[in-house]
């Protein structure tokens, strides 16, 4: 059973999404996705409690008026919300934004997270990453262009091009950040997370011994595959495995997310919960 709450932080209004029971994992979407982006990467019947927050300004969640935006805002947000919920001890897990928040939570509450979910992560251990100047460019069209404007120009751009060659996957992504009805406002979104960073560095990595499963994918000029080879590489007890890509089958891509996340789920937690006394 999935249940929905409004949870208030400062002057926002924030989505609260909690499902099954078990264990906690706090599982966070994307930049400019919401709980549904989600959803479709959680095994279904997972036997765990997932709980998602939809950061400022993402699914249903308000913007409020609190600037910049950043990583930890959001990781904040999410700690709050478990709080509220009595949760002490969890997997931190996320696709892309929500891969840097689980791993802002490790580095920063690491009494609290047995765990790390990462799927195609973003960024690595650099502010404003080279990956998501792409984002960054969107974020400057919609603040001087009209969304319509912006959506006519970035398509004949030189980024376009690229990305229609290389990731055509990341370019539908992209383009729908023209069509948001609050366009205009998401683009402090966008280009305050895009500017931003995990607040975790190489060596705070290397000292992250929980579990960690790092998931990447080809042809993915937003999430290289080299930034999730990076991070499990880094991290020393994580396991790398690379899906199907998403724009060359994305069926494909997401059972084989979902078929990855329940093994580690299993192997990695239950089996030695089970071992316990």
């Amino acid at each position: 059973m999935k249940t929905h709450v409004a949870f208030r932080r400062d002057d926002a209004d924030l989505s609260v999404y909690d499902c099954g029971t078990g264990q906690a994992l706090l599982f966070q979407h994307g930049l400019g996705g919401n709980e549904a982006q989600v959803a479709q990467v959680i095994p279904e019947g997972c036997d765990w409690r997932r709980i998602t927050t939809e950061c400022r300004g993402h699914g249903s969640s308000t913007l409020g008026t609190r600037r910049p935006f950043s990583i930890a805002m959001f990781a904040a947000d999410v700690l709050a919300a478990a709080d509220e919920k009595g949760i002490d001890r969890f997997i931190a897990g996320g696709v892309s934004m929500g891969a840097a928040i689980a791993l802002h939570l490790a580095k920063t509450y690491p009494e609290r997270v047995m765990g790390l979910i990462l799927v195609r992560p973003a960024w690595s251990f650099a502010h404003a990453p080279d990956n998501l100047a792409p984002i960054r460019e969107i974020a400057a069209l919609l603040r001087s262009h009209s969304p319509g404007d912006g959506q006519t120009l970035f398509p004949r751009s030189a980024t376009a091009e690229r990305l229609r060659m290389e990731a055509p996957d990341n370019l539908a992504s992209l383009l729908g950040y023209f069509e948001r009805p609050d366009a205009r406002a998401f683009a402090d979104v966008l280009c305050d997370i895009a500017s931003d960073g995990t607040g975790v560095s190489l060596e705070d990595a290397e000292n992250l011994t929980v579990p960690a499963l790092v998931l990447g994918n080809g042809q993915d000029a937003i999430h290289p595959l080299a930034v999730a080879r990076l991070l499990a590489d880094t991290l020393p007890n994580a396991h790398f495995i690379e899906v199907p890509a998403k724009a060359a089958d994305a069926e494909a891509h997401f059972a084989g997310v979902r078929t990855v996340i329940q093994q580690f789920l299993t192997t990695e937690f239950k089996h030695r919960s089970a071992a316990q006394p």
